[in-house]
């Protein structure tokens, strides 16, 4: 009788971990898009045409994980998109909130505070301007 481990047991096992690892990376929350899951664009970047932000509302830029908002006329915000939470990105902006349905977060379209749980961290602030009518990353 062997003691140690046979060849077949050394193999399923090396096959169980190479499966495993990126099961492990795929459930753990992140989005892929930076180290701390938030927005990947950098300064300068072009997201689209100011028009398309309703004054009261939002839009999500879904491909640069950013949400830009326009609290009140003319006055545009920009925020990760991504949720505070369990990193899920927010699906709406609606009725004066940036809205994760993933688990109910949502928060205010003013400054991304928290207005209702679970979320306990407000989304972070992403800096926009507006020029020639393009919401631009600052």
């Amino acid at each position: 009788m062997s003691r140690g481990i046979s060849r077949r047991q050394t193999l399923t096992g090396a096959a169980a971990v190479g499966v495993g690892v990126p099961l492990l990376a795929a459930c753990g929350g992140g989005t892929g898009a930076s180290p701390s899951g938030g927005p990947t664009v950098g300064s300068g970047e072009e997201l689209g045409p100011a028009s398309d932000v309703p004054v009261g509302g939002g839009r999500i830029y879904a491909d640069q994980k950013v949400v830009v908002t326009q609290p009140s006329a003319g006055e545009f915000r920009g925020f990760s998109s991504i949720c505070t939470h369990q990193g899920c990105p927010v699906t709406s902006v609606r009725a004066g909130t940036i809205n994760c349905t993933c688990h109910g977060s949502r928060f205010s379209i003013e400054d991304g505070s928290v207005s209702n749980g679970p979320a306990t961290k407000p989304l972070p602030s992403v800096p926009v301007t507006v020029e020639h009518g393009q919401v631009t990353t600052a």
